[in-house]
């Protein structure tokens, strides 16, 4: 097989009104890791509620494991294992309890059901608490059992939705870990769904940003990134300014574009920062604006956002669009 999911002009709009997706066409070849990368609001966890069978969509179709998500959604559950936002795991029972009735539920049974348990407790280090209560679990714990009770059918494609929201630093980075291990040792296709861009920059091998229910830009890391030719430049200016004072200053400068103003800080993309940095101070100075900081960075992901939305991504609004009346 070569795509493991094919989603084309998926579009979903709720009945009190909330447009979702807008269109949002995705191709995931099998045996990859594929990151819907947007902010809170943006239409992924609803991309993925319809590519898992939960949510029917108002336009387009989509396939996962060569199965129509609506007209075939039994048979495709069989392929895909999920983990949600919310842990699915009952806080009451053991983890090793967690499992099997889990596996259960996909029809597993007696000894073939307690070697497969015992084999993702030891796999994701839980072998020692898996007698013990989830609801005494960490969080890094809950989330590793999360994803163990996600595989205890041996899916062909898995599903994250915001795995590591939450978590600390230093159990976000193990849970990278653990799904890059994941992926790279049992060949299964990943769709991941994030508002971290380290974590899509580090785990996928392609990227789809996601913004007000639509594909912005698709591409790899890199790639995304190698577009924006030259360094990224901030300063911090002492005070609030507007990118229409500044843009003709900065912007007509020779090797300086894509100049932007948000509070006190200007951005730009610039051909070489070492050279850039004394002729923009300089123009500065000239209109009596002090600076408080100044940064070279080579190009991140949230260059590439603010390429294509126009805005950087914490500035991204908190949901897809306002409430309005569909038509009918």
């Amino acid at each position: 097989m070569s795509d493991a999911i094919v989603g084309e002009g998926l579009a979903k709009t709720y009945p009190n009104g909330m447009l979702a997706l807008r269109g949002i066409d995705i191709r995931v070849p099998a045996g990859t890791v594929f990151a819907l990368l947007g902010p809170n609001g943006a239409g992924k966890s609803t991309t993925v509620k319809i590519l898992t069978t939960r949510s029917r969509p108002t336009g387009g179709r989509a396939e996962v494991w060569g199965y129509d998500v609506v007209k075939q959604a039994d048979q495709g559950r069989r392929h895909i294992g999920v983990v949600g936002q919310a842990s699915g795991a009952d806080p009451q029972l053991t983890g090793r309890e967690n499992l099997r009735l889990q596996g259960r539920l996909y029809g597993l049974r007696g000894r073939m059901l307690r070697r497969r348990a015992d084999e993702l407790l030891e796999r994701f280090g839980l072998s020692d608490a898996a007698q013990r209560v989830v609801e005494g679990y960490s969080g890094g714990m809950q989330r590793r059992l999360d994803i163990a009770m996600s595989l205890i059918h041996t899916p062909d494609v898995l599903f994250l939705d915001e795995p590591t929201t939450g978590l600390d630093p230093e159990v976000r980075t193990e849970m990278w870990h653990e799904i890059a291990r994941l992926a790279r040792e049992q060949g299964l296709t990943v769709l991941l769904t994030t508002h971290y861009l380290e974590e899509a920059d580090q785990l996928s091998d392609q990227i789809a940003i996601v913004d007000q229910g639509q594909v912005v830009v698709e591409g790899t890391a890199a790639a995304l990134k190698s577009e924006l030719e030259g360094d990224a430049l901030y300063i911090e200016l002492a005070s609030d300014e507007s990118t229409g004072r500044l843009q003709p200053l900065i912007g007509g400068l020779d090797g300086v574009r894509e100049v932007s103003v948000n509070g006190s800080l200007l951005q730009a993309r610039v051909d070489n920062g070492a050279a850039a940095v004394p002729r923009v101070l300089h123009a500065l100075d000239t209109r009596g604006l002090a600076v408080s900081s100044v940064r070279v960075a080579t190009p991140t992901l949230d260059d590439v956002y603010l390429r294509y939305t126009g805005r950087r991504f914490e500035a991204a609004p908190e949901s897809a669009e306002p409430l309005r009346e569909v038509a009918r």
